[in-house]
C-alpha cells in the first residue's frame, strides 16, 4: 500500500499555539487550540501513518552540547503551566488518534529525522510539520516540510531563495554562518553572504578548506577556524541513525478512539 507518514514536531507545534494566548496560563485552552490545530492538519494531510514526537524535557541539551558547550545554554525554560499540561495534552491527541514518542539522549529533531529518512528511503511519502528550517537539509522528493502557521512549504525554492544554497548543503552553511538561536557560532568574520559565496563555488566546507583558489579572506579565516566550522557543522546536521525501536505499524492512523 502507498503510505504517507506525518511527523508533528509536538514541542514546536505546542508552544507556537501557547505563546500566542493572551492567558499564558489557561492550559485547557492551549489543549482545546492544539487538539484543533492537530485536526486540521490531519484532515488536509491526509495520513496513512502519523506521531507527535516530543523532546523528553528533563534531559540535558544532549549530545550536540558535548561539542559546542554553548549550544542553545540560553534557551528559555518551559513555562510552568505548560509543563504541567503536556500529559494532558498527549492524551487529548491519543484520542484523535495520533501517539506521542518521546525521545531519550538525542533530541526529537534526530528522531524525527531518523523516522523520516528511513520512510522516505523505502519511496514513501513522509511529511514533517514544523517551523524548523533545520530539517531542510532533508529534503528529497518523498520527504517534505509543512509550516502549518505560515501555510508554507519548506521546499528547495524556498531555501534557495532564503539562503541561496541547496538543501543538502545547510549544514555547511551552517557551519560556516552560523545559528545565533541555538548558540552556534560559525567561522568569525564569515556571515550568510560569505558562506553562501563560498557554497556557491564550493560542495562543502572540506572543498573549500583545501582549495588553493579559495578567496584569501576565506582561505585566512578557515585556515584558523576550521575545527569550529567542523564542530558547528556537525551540531547543524541532523542524525538519521537511530535506534527507533518502534515499526511503521505501531503508528498506523485509524482515526479518533471510539468509547
Amino acid at each position: 500500500m502507498s503510505i504517507h507518514l506525518v511527523i508533528i514536531d509536538a514541542l514546536n507545534l505546542i508552544r507556537r499555539v501557547h505563546s500566542a494566548q493572551p492567558n499564558s496560563d489557561d492550559i485547557a485552552r492551549t489543549i482545546t487550540t492544539t487538539t484543533r490545530t492537530l485536526n486540521k492538519i490531519i484532515s488536509e494531510s491526509n495520513p496513512t501513518h502519523i506521531v507527535a514526537v516530543f523532546d523528553h524535557h528533563l534531559q540535558e541539551r544532549g549530545w550536540r552540547a558535548d561539542i559546542l558547550s554553548d549550544y542553545k545554554s540560553n534557551r528559555k525554560p518551559m513555562p510552568e503551566a505548560l509543563y504541567a499540561g503536556l500529559d494532558a495534552i498527549q492524551e487529548a491527541w491519543w484520542e484523535l488518534g495520533v501517539d506521542s514518542l518521546l525521545s531519550s539522549g538525542d533530541e526529537a529533531d534526530d528522531l524525527i529525522a531518523t523516522l523520516a529518512v528511513k520512510v522516505a528511503n523505502r519511496n514513501q511519502t513522509v511529511t514533517i510539520i514544523s517551523t524548523d528550517k533545520g530539517y531542510c537539509q532533508l529534503l528529497s522528493p518523498r520527504l517534505q516540510i509543512r509550516d502549518y502557521f505560515q501555510h508554507r512549504w519548506l521546499d528547495a525554492p524556498f531555501i534557495e531563495k532564503e539562503f541561496g544554497v541547496q538543501p543538502s548543503q545547510l549544514p555547511d552553511y551552517w557551519g560556516l554562518a552560523g545559528i545565533s538561536s541555538s548558540q552556534i557560532t560559525g567561522v568569525p568574520g564569515i556571515g550568510p553572504k560569505a558562506a553562501k559565496e563560498i557554497l556557491t563555488k564550493y560542495r562543502d566546507i572540506e572543498h573549500a578548506y583545501i582549495s588553493e583558489e579559495l578567496e584569501a579572506k576565506y582561505k585566512k579565516k578557515l585556515n584558523e577556524h576550521i575545527d569550529t566550522a567542523r564542530r558547528c557543522k556537525t551540531v547543524s546536521a541532523l542524525k538519521t541513525d537511530i535506534d527507533l525501536g518502534f515499526n511503521l505499524q505501531d503508528i498506523r492512523y485509524q482515526g479518533a478512539k471510539v468509547d
